[in-house]
């Protein structure tokens, strides 16, 4: 955004950027964004990203995490990326589990294991 920043811009833009999500002008918003208001005037409006590129942001900020190629990683390195990934979300997008396989260089089968294993509280 090229306006002046505001209190609220500063304070939410850390979650924004996170969720990948963008900063709009309220005169730009559509019916789908959302427009926060300071004081009962609205502010700025948030672009929420597709569920599509949510997984890619999601296995972006585990390369980062773990510091390389995710199928590079160990096993047990692995079981905790698919353990972060069940906690945000990712296995409720559409072929989630495949793409998280691709990431790791592991079969469905194999990261459905992981999962199993989690929930077995192994």
């Amino acid at each position: 955004m090229s306006e002046q920043a505001h209190p609220l811009v500063d304070a939410v833009k850390p979650l924004v950027d996170a969720l990948g999500a963008d900063l709009v002008p309220t005169t730009d918003a559509k019916p789908e964004d959302v427009v926060l208001a300071w004081d009962g005037e609205p502010v700025v409006a948030v672009r929420l990203p597709h569920l599509g590129a949510a997984l890619d942001r999601l296995l972006a900020e585990m390369v980062r995490q773990f510091g390389g190629p995710l199928a590079d990683l160990g096993r047990e390195d692995k079981q905790r990326v698919v353990r972060v990934l069940e906690e945000r979300g990712a296995f409720t997008i559409r072929h989630g589990v495949e793409s998280v396989a691709a990431a790791l260089g592991v079969s469905r089968f194999t990261v459905y294991n992981y999962l199993n294993r989690e929930q077995g509280g192994q």
